[in-house]
């Protein structure tokens, strides 16, 4: 399986007309393998137009802090 640091370096896209867009549209689902595709990232959206691609391998990213759960009886003073 292809990972994404496979095709190089990012690729930044740009929005032309200024206008602010939601984090959430800034993706789609690629119709034929059903992977999350970031349009900001053009070595994304070149590899899903790629007829029989095969979906990419996520590449690892930060690790998660966690953090103790709060205990809501006795909240921080």
């Amino acid at each position: 399986m292809t990972k994404l640091s496979d095709l190089g370096p990012p690729v930044p896209g740009k929005l032309h007309g200024g206008q602010h867009i939601e984090e959430h549209l800034h993706y789609y689902n690629c119709p034929h393998c059903g992977q999350r595709v970031d349009q900001r990232d053009l070595r994304q959206v070149f590899w899903h137009e790629r007829p029989g691609h095969e979906p990419l391998e996520p590449d690892p990213e930060a690790k998660v802090i966690e953090f103790p759960k709060r205990n809501e009886k006795n909240p921080p003073a």
